[in-house]
């Protein structure tokens, strides 16, 4: 909860970066850039805690990302801020495939329903940034960001000493990255596109959805219990998600959950003021259905690399997804905030066509016997 909770400060302090003197476009890829170290490199370190356990990177992880965050609000050049981004990502690289792995391991035959807490606890950290950050940040300026280290190094020290009296989990045989990918890149490889797709539309509402709001008249303190309401629905949705998908299957899950989640988008910008916190709850929770649902179908498709497949389904498709983050700055630009909004509610329908595509047959590493 807590390393999510750092790892949505950057979108959640967009608009104040913005009027502090950065341009949208510099916001967007300094998210991008954490996206980029925070992401595309936990299947390759996924692979390594696979080969052998790394429990220490849950503790240094999160203190790595701590420290450096809590700097970002005393940057004063793009390139300051890009370069923190980008460095603080990779706290948050090391942590989330390990303790995805940990996870794993601890849960016996409920891996959905372990994966789905552990995925809402993550998401309850990302709707809680907006309600404690945005109030601080309005009333002390930029300057309190140092502060946002305590929490950080509390946990840190709490993760320290029970990594320490965590037993050793079973690792996977020295299989070369590739081969051990193999029997499962086709699959594998519209995962990660339905996760791109979604968080692209996740993470650039988070950003972008305030401003917009603001424009309309919104508050940004508004703004902030709206966002809260967003995310809170998505731990909520992912963990009814990880339920459903037990009984009715995966893939079933993952498909109506995008394609339902732009029709509740949609609505929230149409309708009344007193309906749109409903609105806006029913369509995070639609979108976040998915976490899941896709965490343990990525598992499946890598039976022996639980944390290569974390790596890829937590991390990957996320940071592939995030690197549109500064794209759409570079749409709001040049056409307008009205436009990009709506163009990233309509997106989940195109990972939603996707979903129809996945094959309901298991790879086959995972009918081979295990050595």
């Amino acid at each position: 909860m807590l390393n999510d909770w750092y790892m949505n400060i950057i979108p959640i302090l967009t608009p104040f970066l913005i009027a502090a003197g950065f341009g949208i476009g510099e916001v967007s890829f300094a998210i991008s850039a954490f996206t980029i170290t925070s992401s595309l490199s936990q299947p390759l370190i996924g692979y390594m805690v696979d080969r052998k356990n790394q429990s220490w990177m849950i503790y240094v992880g999160t203190a790595w990302l701590a420290v450096l965050l809590s700097f970002i609000g005393l940057t004063h050049s793009s390139s300051m801020l890009i370069l923190i981004a980008a460095l603080s990502g990779l706290g948050a690289a090391a942590f989330h495939p390990q303790a995805s792995a940990m996870v794993s391991a601890a849960s016996g035959q409920k891996k959905g329903l372990y994966q789905a807490v552990f995925g809402a606890a993550g998401n309850l950290g990302w709707a809680l940034t907006p309600l404690f950050v945005i109030p601080l940040v309005e009333r002390y300026g930029l300057e309190v960001t140092p502060y946002f280290v305590v929490p950080g190094i509390i946990v840190t020290v709490l993760l320290a000493f029970k990594a320490q009296k965590t037993p050793a989990r079973s690792h996977a045989a020295s299989v070369p990255l590739m081969e051990a990918l193999r029997p499962a890149w086709k699959e594998l490889s519209k995962l990660v596109l339905i996760i791109a797709v979604r968080t692209l539309t996740y993470s650039g509402l988070v950003a972008f959805l305030p401003l917009y709001l603001q424009q309309r008249g919104v508050s940004l303190a508004a703004s902030a219990h709206l966002l809260f309401i967003l995310l809170l629905s998505g731990a909520a949705g992912g963990m009814a998600g990880g339920y459903l998908s037990d009984r009715f299957g995966k893939k079933i899950v993952i498909f109506w959950s995008l394609a339902a989640s732009p029709i509740f988008f949609y609505l929230f910008l149409h309708v009344g003021a007193g309906l749109q916190s409903v609105v806006f709850a029913l369509a995070g929770a639609t979108l976040l259905s998915s976490f899941s649902p896709i965490v343990v179908m990525a598992q499946e498709m890598l039976s022996r690399q639980a944390a290569m497949a974390s790596g890829f389904s937590l991390g990957f498709g996320i940071g592939i997804g995030g690197l549109g983050v500064g794209l759409v700055g570079l749409v709001i630009q040049y056409a307008g905030l009205a436009i990009a909004i709506n163009l990233l509610i309509c997106l989940p329908i195109i990972a939603a066509g996707i979903a129809l595509t996945l094959e309901k047959r298991r790879p086959a590493q995972e009918l081979a016997p295990a050595r």
